[in-house]
Order: C-alpha cells, then sequence, then structure tokens
C-alpha cells in the first residue's frame, strides 16, 4: 500500500532559475573518431510511452530536468559521437559518486535501444552509447559518474549532478518572485495571467473541455505521480490524505470547493517546470539554492505535457521542424555573437529581452535549439500566445512593421541580419562593416520578411510593384506556415502548425504541398508553381517559380564567375569581390535577396519579377527579357510600356516587325515597301525596291545532324509529300561532330527535308 508523507505549513521560499551544469569531460586516450560524448537527462512524454508500449510503474513520464521528485526518474542518457561503431564499447560503468543517502542506488533503464535519442538536434550528431535510471529516495544533491571504453576510440569519463526534492506549490515561490526582493526576478505576478495558471480550475469547473477527466490532471497538477515509491508532496499524495476525488460533474464550484491544500497544487505551476522546490528554499546552508532548481531552454520540459498526438501535438510538429534542428556551430564561440541571436534558444531569450541595448546580448551560451521556450515566454501572457516580444518589428532597413500580426514575431529573425541594401552595395565595395559581426555581401539567409513586405531590395531608384500577400495574408508568415492541419490529413504533425513547414514527404516519398490555405484566394490548386504569366519572356507561361529560377538563371549569365570573368554561364552561387563594379554588386545583391528567401516569388511575386528584371535591364540596357535596347525604344516611343515598342509590333507599311527594323539600324516607321520576292532590299540604312543593292536577306532553312566518320551523308528534299524526294546537297562525309546545311527556301511556299547516309 503506498504510504504518505504529508507536509504540513508551507515554508516560504524562492523559486528562481538555475541549470545544474552537465559536467566536465576528462579525455584519456586520443582516438579517431573520438568519443565526443556527454551526459544528459532524458526527457520521456506521453506519446513515446504509448509508441514504444511502456507500461505499468515504468510509465512515468519526465521532462529531462535536473531537479526531480522523490521517486521520480532521472533517466541517464551517455551519448556518444554518431561516427564510433557500438560494437567497439568495451565497457561502461556507472557510479554514483554522492548521495544524501546509503540506499540509492543506479538502476538499469527500461528505455530500449528502439527508443531514439530525443532531441532532433543532437540525432545529427550522436548516438546513445549507455542509459540508466537513478529514482531519487532522499531529498539532495546526486552525482553520477559514467566511465565509457572503446577498443578504437579511447575512453572518457563524465559526470552529472541531480537534486531530489519535493513539492510546495506556487504560494512558496511567490514569497520571493512577486517583486518583493531586489535581484530576484519578479515573474509570478505575470504568471498568474497566463493560462497555465489557472487551467485545471477552469477545466473541473467545466468551462475548458466538456471531455476533462481523471486521466487529464497528471499535467495540470504538481507533482501529480500516483506509483507507490512516488511520495513526495505532490498533488495526488494530498489528493488521498484529504479523500479528494476527482468530480463527477464538471461544473462551477467543484474548484471552490477544493481543500485549499490542494489548490496549493493545483494547475499548472512554477514546479511543473522548474523542477520540486524543497531544496531550492534551502539547503546546504543557502538560503534560495540556485544549484537546486532547474532552469533550461529544452524542448523535453514542455514536451512532457504538450505530446500526447492525436489531441495535445504542438511538440510533435516541433520536431519534425527545422527551428528543432538547428546547427550547433554558432554556440559558445565570441566571433558568433550575431548568429547566437537566432540559432539558439537562449541566444534568442537574451536578445529579445535586451532589445535597444548597444550590447544586446552574450556569448556564453551553451547550445539549444530554437524550442518552445525561445518564442513564447510561459511566465508572461502580455503578448498574443505568450509571445516575448510585440508584432511591431523593425527590419535591417528601418522599416517598421506593423501590419504582420502573429507573423511580425517571425520577423526578429527571418531578415537580413547584414542590415540595409546599402551595406552591401556601398560598405561592402569600401571594405566597412556590413553588420554587427564583420564584412560580408549580400542579405543573410531567410530574409521573408524584407521580401514579403517589399523592401530592401536594390531598386536603381524606382517604385517597384509589391504583391498583396503582406496585406491579406492574416498573420502573415503564421497564416500560411501555421495552418491547421487536421489529425486525418497524411501531412498531420509533418506541415503546417509548428513544423512551419509548406510541403510534405509522403508515404511514397514524394515532397507534396500543402496548398488547403492558398486555396483560399487561388482555387483549387495543388501547388505553389502554378502558371500566371511569361515573366522570363521565352514565350512560354510556366509556374511562377520556373519564370523566376530563369529570371534568376539568367542574370548569373550577366555576372562574373568566381575568377571575375563573364563567362556568360548559369552559376548556383557567386563570388562576390569588394572590386567589382556597382553595377554588378547591385545585381548580385538582387540574385542573392531573391535566392535566400528561398520561395521563388511565392512570398512576393512582383517585387521578386521586378527585383530581377531591373536588374538583368541594368546590365543589358534592356528592360523587358527578350526585348528591345530601352534606349532605341525611348528613342522611337518615347515611354518603356508603349505596346507598339513590342519586339514583333509593325509600325510600317512593309510590314516588319520592330526587332527586324533595330537589327536593321532602321526606324522602325520608315515607309518602304518590299519587293516582289518578299525580300527586304537595302543599302546601308536607305531601303532599296528591287533596285541595284548591296544585300539582300533571304529566308533559307538550316538543316543539322549527327555524323559518324566512314558514313557518308545526302539531304534530300521535297514540296509536298505526295512527291519524289530530290536529292539537293553533294556527298557530306562524316566527321564524328554535328554538321550544318544551309539550303534556301525563298521560293517554296513549304518544304520537308529528310538526311540519308550510306552506310
Amino acid at each position: 500500500m503506498k504510504k504518505h508523507n504529508p507536509y504540513g505549513k508551507i515554508m516560504a521560499g524562492l523559486a528562481t532559475a538555475a541549470l545544474t551544469v552537465f559536467g566536465s569531460a576528462v579525455s584519456v586516450q586520443a582516438a579517431a573518431p573520438a568519443l565526443t560524448g556527454y551526459l544528459t537527462l532524458r526527457p520521456l512524454t506521453h506519446t513515446e510511452i504509448t509508441t514504444y508500449g511502456i507500461t505499468g510503474s515504468n510509465a512515468q513520464f519526465s521532462a529531462g530536468i535536473n531537479t526531480v521528485g522523490l521517486g521520480e526518474p532521472a533517466y541517464l542518457e551517455l551519448l556518444i559521437n554518431n561516427a564510433i561503431d557500438p560494437a567497439t564499447i568495451t565497457n561502461v560503468t556507472w557510479t554514483l559518486l554522492n548521495s544524501p543517502t546509503p540506499s540509492a542506488s543506479i538502476q538499469a533503464s527500461f528505455l530500449g535501444t528502439n527508443i531514439p535519442v530525443y532531441n532532433p538536434a543532437d540525432k545529427v550528431i550522436y548516438q546513445v552509447g549507455a542509459r540508466a535510471l537513478l529514482r531519487p529516495t532522499a531529498v539532495g544533491p546526486y552525482t553520477v559518474g559514467v566511465t565509457i571504453q572503446t577498443s578504437g576510440s579511447g575512453s572518457t569519463n563524465l559526470i552529472i549532478n541531480v537534486t531530489g526534492a519535493t513539492y510546495l506549490g506556487d504560494q512558496t515561490c511567490a514569497g520571493c518572485h512577486d517583486g518583493n526582493f531586489p535581484n530576484v526576478a519578479n515573474v509570478y505576478s505575470t504568471f498568474t495571467n497566463t493560462p497555465h495558471a489557472s487551467f485545471f480550475a477552469l477545466a473541473i469547473d467545466g468551462l475548458e473541455s466538456s471531455h476533462y477527466n481523471a486521466s487529464c490532471i497528471n499535467c495540470h497538477t504538481v507533482g501529480y505521480d500516483t506509483n507507490s515509491f512516488a511520495v513526495n508532496g505532490g498533488f495526488d499524495d494530498y489528493a488521498t490524505l484529504l479523500n479528494w476525488h476527482f468530480p463527477a460533474v464538471l461544473t462551477n464550484g467543484n474548484w471552490a470547493a477544493m481543500p485549499s491544500q490542494l489548490q496549493g497544487l493545483g494547475n499548472i505551476q512554477c514546479e511543473n517546470c522548474h523542477g520540486p522546490g524543497s531544496q531550492h528554499v534551502y539547503s546546504q546552508g543557502v538560503t534560495g539554492n540556485t544549484n537546486a532548481i532547474s532552469v533550461n531552454y529544452m524542448a523535453g520540459d514542455c514536451s512532457q505535457c504538450h505530446d500526447e498526438v492525436p489531441t495535445h501535438y504542438y511538440s510533435a510538429e516541433w520536431n519534425n521542424s527545422k527551428h528543432a534542428n538547428m546547427t550547433r556551430v554558432p554556440s559558445g564561440s565570441a566571433s558568433r555573437i550575431a548568429c547566437v541571436r537566432c540559432h539558439t534558444a537562449p541566444g534568442f531569450i537574451n536578445y529579445v529581452a535586451n532589445l535597444g541595448s548597444t550590447t544586446p546580448y552574450s556569448t556564453n551560451y551553451s547550445f539549444e535549439a530554437v524550442t518552445c521556450q525561445a518564442c513564447h515566454d510561459p511566465h508572461d501572457a502580455s503578448n498574443p500566445h505568450e509571445l516575448r516580444t510585440s508584432t511591431v518589428v523593425p527590419l535591417a532597413d528601418g522599416t517598421v512593421v506593423t501590419n504582420a500580426g502573429a507573423g511580425g514575431f517571425c520577423f526578429n529573425c527571418h531578415t537580413s541580419r547584414n542590415g540595409s541594401v546599402t551595406n552591401s552595395v556601398i560598405s561592402y565595395a569600401q571594405g566597412l562593416q556590413t553588420w554587427n559581426g564583420g564584412s560580408s555581401f549580400g542579405p543573410h539567409d531567410s530574409p521573408q520578411a524584407d521580401m514579403l513586405e517589399g523592401v530592401n531590395g536594390y531598386t536603381y531608384g524606382q517604385v517597384l510593384p509589391v504583391s498583396p500577400h503582406a496585406n491579406v495574408v492574416t498573420n502573415t508568415c503564421v497564416g500560411c506556415h501555421m495552418q491547421t492541419i487536421a489529425s486525418s490529413n497524411p501531412a498531420f504533425t509533418l506541415a503546417g502548425g509548428h513544423t512551419t513547414k509548406m510541403s510534405y514527404t509522403n508515404s511514397l516519398g514524394v515532397l507534396t504541398p500543402v496548398t488547403a490555405v492558398c486555396a483560399q484566394c487561388h482555387g483549387n490548386i495543388n501547388t505553389f508553381n502554378f502558371p500566371v504569366a511569361d515573366y522570363d519572356g521565352d514565350g512560354v507561361v510556366e509556374g511562377v517559380q520556373t519564370e523566376v529560377q530563369h529570371l534568376l538563371n539568367k542574370l548569373t549569365t550577366l555576372l562574373p564567375n568566381s575568377s571575375g570573368v563573364l563567362d556568360g554561364t548559369v552559376k548556383t552561387s557567386l563570388s562576390v569581390k569588394t572590386n567589382w563594379p556597382a553595377q554588378y554588386l547591385q545585381a548580385a545583391y538582387n540574385w542573392q535577396f531573391v535566392s535566400n528567401d528561398g520561395s521563388l516569388g511565392v512570398h512576393n511575386l512582383a517585387y521578386t519579377v521586378a527585383l530581377l528584371k531591373a536588374s538583368i535591364a541594368n546590365l543589358t540596357g534592356v528592360s523587358s527579357t527578350g526585348g528591345l535596347p530601352d534606349a532605341w525604344v525611348l528613342q522611337y516611343f518615347g515611354s518603356l510600356t508603349n505596346a507598339a515598342a513590342a519586339p514583333n509590333a509593325v509600325n510600317n507599311t512593309a510590314g516588319i516587325p520592330n526587332w527586324m527594323m533595330y537589327a536593321l539600324g532602321l526606324s522602325p516607321n520608315a515607309g518602304f515597301t518590299v519587293a516582289n520576292s518578299g525580300v527586304v532590299l537595302f543599302n546601308g540604312n536607305d531601303v532599296l525596291n528591287g533596285d541595284t543593292n548591296n544585300i539582300a536577306i533571304y529566308t533559307a532553312a538550316e538543316v543539322a545532324f549527327d555524323t559518324q566518320v566512314g558514313t557518308t551523308y545526302q539531304i534530300q528534299g521535297i514540296s509536298a509529300l505526295t512527291g519524289s524526294w530530290q536529292t539537293i546537297s553533294t556527298n557530306i562525309p562524316g566527321t564524328g561532330n554535328t554538321v550544318s546545311y544551309l539550303t534556301p527556301t525563298r521560293n517554296n511556299t513549304q518544304m520537308f527535308f529528310r538526311v540519308v547516309h550510306n552506310p
């Protein structure tokens, strides 16, 4: 039978923040590949418990934090380099180096090898080397050590600290964290306004959901664990002591009727996320011992409750996002100060907490991906969705965005952190600093905010058109990228929501767009690459993304290669040099701007096309792809938008189009007639009407064909397929290459050709 250890008067104390440091690794033997291991605590979520068939007393979910209630699990996990062959591990030894009680022990973990590394970003680097389990049986500090030995990669010793504690309730936390003490975070007064702080009270009064029941409360109360060995002052302990049972009917008054001791442990409180606080209040001779409470930025702290699909799916979505798979590279480096701002959770939190400061963020960060806590502040509901900043955001060029709704929050990172376009086009060429970390060319990756708002491109002094997405899509980024996906949809947890993805890979391995949100305005479409217009001027209306890619390709053919040579080739990247002429820097910036946006025009099609066409025009003198030089058009038509200036438009009685008149060096509206043969005759700039001439342009056909050495070829022609083929060429010996043969066609209304060979 479960024994209960009720607690008397709840003592006022502290519940601030401190992360128990993982410990240090001592390399004993150098080898390649290196172990590069570390010892951590693994979270375990409800979804994982169900997925991996964990049952009975083992089915204890965990936040993976270092402050653990008595009888609750600390899932010890030794992670090692993915390059290590597990077969080379010769020995793993776990040791309890320090414990408040001699009865404590390290146990074998029941987490099987089928359960993967938890953090998505860790999976890229690490694999599980070994697992173990610690359940604290007495309050106080525990130190766990592990030694791993391999046959080829040396050995490593690692340690981790865990604090065993009991639960007190948030009124204890309020004693210090309600603004009464200087230098102590005042978070309690704002926390009480969050949904967490009142969810259980509202739910049992029938104000949250009609299907709320007793199985829900393990996440909505403090320290709820009905295992007989988990006696730690949690909600379940007091519920049994006070003979409280879940109400049969959800109705107003249930919360008010609860004993005050249970109300003190009801709702989602400080200790749900930071761990039980008894040792934080006072331990080891320290009042407010920050080493005895957990503060972290790990997804597992939220996922212990927000991962129970299909109803609680935010964590499952996040696991499939790019935010969850951030690179570790920017962390902990003084040269990466501007990178940790957006590439790590603690970096972003520090950044937004110090907006406007001249030194807004430090560099002393251990890595954590962009987790729930990076964007959402669980202590404060002042902003929508508990976002950490308002949605009024200044962009790199000084534009202040006020129309983005919830998507404005995304603009904090998804903008050109390299500053305005001027920095790249002018400052870079002068060798000056272009951003607060140094000098580099072009907008940083992911300038979606600038693109969506239609700002910070190089416009050549013109007012360029913009598409309406920024003004018609409610909440901008959020409106599309976080669209709701039904649990019955194959894209569920793979696109939309907190994945922020607009497509997913289906069961056949095919990348599949999720276009339901687009269809509200664009009709029944199943692709983002739907045709609109012939933007690249090749005479074919293709998908908008294809058209934009063609414009990008065209622009690169007009820019130098990595050696500074104009080679006319299509390039997939640019190596911009400070000594490039201004027109190349301007065009290169726009190419990078569009490329780094990544949507190929979807975010702002009009602005994207205008930037690329303007860049091409500035380098070629031709504004319209496939058109005529601007100077010639302005000379004869006065406006670049005059329909009469189109290449195929005819402005003379001879029926000669503009493109031919330009090629002949003639005025497009020159008055003359064409000779009876249909040939235009001219001498210099003077058109002749059948008189003696210097040049005659006739129609002809080119027949090109591949050849082989040792084979002879003939060209045969026929004016109608009902007649006999006539040989129109001499014997042409094969060269092993392509041969081109030109034959007049001016006297024929139609002609067919074929190539015959011997042998």
